[in-house]
């Protein structure tokens, strides 16, 4: 059984506890159960903030109900606190701080869809971060760690690499892997029809009853799972699951809502796998609950692209389950997750600490500009890596 708490400081069910009391100070309102709402079972919690600076509905997924209410309440605060976070910045020209030799990172993959890059000569404002390769500070634009969409902004704005932990480490830990998951899936989406499927596992072969569990609550509920080991040349287990109706191989006139998908990365290949299956169950709660206001009514009229229907054709393979790393310290696990990216070429891994260092809790924003976006309105879609991937592809 995998260990369920091997990646955090401390239980769930101590962080709520820890964290409860500051919920109102932070605008969440109202968490509740919405497992219920679907015939999965998989349990999935929401977390509402109406004045939210980005979306109202914030929602979390776990194996319990403990793992899935701290999972919400943990993601609404740290998209409350990375609408208005508590760093210092200061105005300067790229020009002034190259002159004065301060490392900063203009960060122009993130550039907004129709914005401009920074002129060396602009004027912008700056906040400091620390890059984990180097071991120095870096400075980043403070609009590109921004998540308020009250205000308009040159870069594409995004939770992507926007975590929130017991302890710093904790949330940088959690916003690199994110990064390498979205990575990991870029490449895998770019990649050829037959390169894809290949990726197809069987989730059997990973030998956990929990995820077993979860296998076993997908099939009860009549739907159909295809798993993809995604995992990219960082060598940080990344899965990417789907989730359809019975049959979703062979149907006809699906629409996009009918089938899930979720990802995970981790340092243990179980976990990998136990993110993206509840993640794809989450998914699923997005739309039959229908109150995220980033969902809007045409996508409930959308069809079902080809290429997700043929995913469900892909047949699964054995797979030979990494050794696992549980129970191993933070510091340790965070150490490892660099060590990887280095071995892929990642140059620069910039952590910028958006929280009060008085909260029980650490918010902080984790970028990585020599990997992969998801899917969103730059004026750069794609990096080297996957161009380099289609390509080859």
């Amino acid at each position: 059984m995998v260990n369920a708490y091997s990646d955090r400081v401390c239980s769930p069910g101590e962080t709520f506890d820890r964290v409860r009391p500051l919920l109102a100070a932070f605008g969440v309102t109202r968490v509740a159960r919405h497992t219920g709402l679907d015939k999965v079972g998989i349990p999935v919690w929401c977390a509402y903030t109406p004045n939210s600076r980005s979306i109202v509905v914030a929602q979390g997924k776990g194996l319990t109900d403990a793992d899935a209410r701290t999972s919400a309440v943990m993601e609404a605060l740290e998209r409350a606190v990375a609408g208005e976070p508590a760093v210092e910045s200061f105005v300067h020209t790229a020009e002034k701080l190259r002159a004065v030799g301060r490392a900063f990172d203009p960060l122009n993959g993130l550039i907004a869809a129709g914005r401009e890059d920074i002129r060396p000569d602009e004027e912008v404002e700056w906040v400091r971060g620390a890059d984990l390769v180097s071991g120095g500070d870096v400075f980043v634009p403070l609009e590109a760690v921004l998540l308020d969409r009250t205000r308009p902004s040159r870069f594409w704005m995004s939770s992507d690499g926007l975590a929130s932990g017991n302890v710093m480490e904790e949330a940088i830990l959690h916003g690199l892997l994110e990064r390498v998951e979205r990575d990991a899936h870029a490449l895998w989406r770019v990649s050829g029809q037959e390169a894809r499927h290949r990726a197809c596992v069987a989730p059997e072969a990973l030998d956990d009853p929990a995820l077993d569990g979860l296998v076993g609550r997908i099939r009860a509920a009549e739907l159909d799972l295809r798993l993809f080991d995604i995992t990219s040349d960082t060598g940080i287990p990344c899965f990417l699951a789907f989730l359809g109706p019975r049959g979703t191989a062979t149907a006809g006139n699906l629409r996009f809502v009918e089938v899930t998908s979720g990802c995970g990365a981790h340092p243990c290949a179980v976990r990998a796998a136990i993110r993206a299956v509840t993640e794809a169950a989450q998914s699923r709660l997005t739309y039959i609950g229908g109150a995220r206001d980033d969902v809007y009514a045409e996508t409930f009229r959308r069809a079902l692209p080809e290429s997700t229907r043929r995913a469900f054709l892909a047949t699964p393979r054995p797979f030979t389950t990494p050794v696992a790393r549980t129970g191993v310290p933070i510091e340790a696990l965070l150490s490892h997750a660099i060590s990887c990216v280095k071995k892929a070429g990642v140059r620069s891994v910039i952590a910028v600490p958006l929280s009060r260092g008085d909260l029980p809790f650490a918010v902080v924003k984790v970028l990585v500009a020599d990997l992969e976006n998801p899917d969103g309105e730059r004026a750069r879609r794609f990096g080297p890596r996957a161009l380099s991937r289609a390509i080859s592809s």
